[in-house]
């Protein structure tokens, strides 16, 4: 009898282990899930700046057509990108092209002087800073995540229940490159 007791505690204490391995990896992936999503509020908070922002500098700036297009192009990448990845790679592409934009209100001494432009360029650089932070907390919370995949004895759990690793957000080696911008 003291046998099938200490038989049922083992199962009980390894099922209760399972139990906590389990549900830890759940709420580190809910938690990549939510910092995805922030990321994507802050996305979307910039590309609904964006056609402000161009239509203001357009007032000033008419003959920089070409720029607008490239800055709408990639604005609608970005609204339709799926996956870390995708997002990533649209998301510095339009970077870039704000780059330029903001080159572009540096040779009108009139447009920098705009309240409109100046407020604009403020929000729009406050985003900028929430995106990287978003950005930072994501791939955070994706190395503790996929740590938590390979780390003893989680990952005996993890493939069983086929838990799969979580992209980082991140760039590639073309987007890192400097900015040359010419008019």
């Amino acid at each position: 009898m003291n046998s099938s007791i200490y038989i049922i505690l083992a199962v009980v204490i390894i099922a209760g282990f399972v139990w906590y391995l389990y549900n830890t990896l759940i709420v580190t992936k809910m938690r990549v899930s939510e910092a995805f999503s922030q990321i994507d509020v802050q996305l979307k908070r910039r590309a609904d700046l964006i056609p402000n922002l161009v239509e203001t500098v357009k007032g000033y700036a008419k003959h920089e057509r070409e720029l607008f297009e490239k800055v709408t192009k990639e604005r609608a990448s970005l609204v339709s990108a799926k996956g870390a990845m995708e997002k990533a790679s649209a998301n510095n592409q339009l970077s870039e092209t704000l780059k330029s934009i903001f080159a572009v209100a540096e040779n009108y001494p009139d447009l920098k002087a705009s309240q409109n432009f100046m407020e604009l360029q403020e929000e729009l650089s406050d985003t900028e800073n929430k995106i990287a932070y978003a950005r930072q907390f994501y791939n955070g919370m994706v190395m503790e995540y996929n740590t938590k995949l390979k780390v003893f004895p989680n990952v005996f759990l993890a493939r069983f229940l086929n838990f799969k690793e979580a992209e980082f957000f991140g760039t590639t080696e073309e987007e890192k490159q400097p900015v040359k911008v010419s008019f």
